[in-house]
């Protein structure tokens, strides 16, 4: 195929990836400000400003390693090297089967994952396309672990903060002392570990890379 021949093919790439886009945000968001909306910390119209702003910023700062995951991490691209007008039907197609069952679960209410769909999908266009050699199930083995793993460990951490939180805080007979010296803490804890994650693994060319080309 010459280069031509595939740029309707990614002008409907692109059309989709706005669909899907579109689509993990009307799940994702809700997931992440949902408790913040309700309580009302937030209303909706900034909750929509926020996640518009800090969705698009983490993507762009921490998607790289995701998108060179989804990429070639989970299926073996070199089945691919003499049909690539196959490969790009076949991504494209996944990310359609994702938009479209993640648009659903919106409309119905439903808390799922969109990493859990864009994983599937790809899977899914990988065995019809190739079988199942062209899926690198160890990588899989380790993505899926992740999903149990990652709640749990978050799970406990987020229990001994709480913990940590009540005895040197809430517990005291004035707590607001004490809440506002540990307010500088839990800020430059969270930015550390935020800058951390985008100079490690997050944008291209991060310590990680560099370490390695060392």
């Amino acid at each position: 195929m010459a280069l031509e021949e595939y740029l309707w093919m990614v002008v409907v790439g692109f059309i989709i990836a706005f669909i899907l886009a579109f689509s993990v945000g009307a799940n994702d968001v809700a997931n992440s400000f949902g408790t913040a909306v309700g309580s009302g910390v937030v209303t909706l119209r900034q909750a929509c400003i926020l996640a518009s702003i800090f969705e698009t910023t983490g993507s762009v700062l921490l998607g790289a390693k995701v998108g060179e995951t989804i990429r070639k991490g989970i299926i073996d691209v070199n089945f691919y090297d003499n049909s690539t007008g196959l490969l790009m039907a076949g991504e494209v197609s996944a990310m359609v089967g994702s938009a479209v069952w993640q648009l659903i679960a919106s409309f119905l209410k439903l808390p799922i994952s969109g990493t859990h769909c864009i994983v599937g999908s790809t899977i899914g266009f990988s065995l019809v396309a190739i079988g199942t050699q062209g899926v690198q199930w160890m990588e899989l083995v380790k993505i899926v672990a992740s999903w149990f793993i990652s709640p749990l460990l978050s799970g406990m951490m987020s229990g001994a903060l709480f913990l940590l939180i009540r005895f040197f805080i809430l517990n005291k007979e004035d707590p607001v002392p004490n809440g506002l010296r540990a307010l500088p803490v839990f800020y430059a804890a969270t930015i550390t570990i935020n800058v951390f994650s985008i100079m490690y693994t997050g944008a291209p060319g991060g310590l990680q890379e560099q370490g390695q080309g060392d």
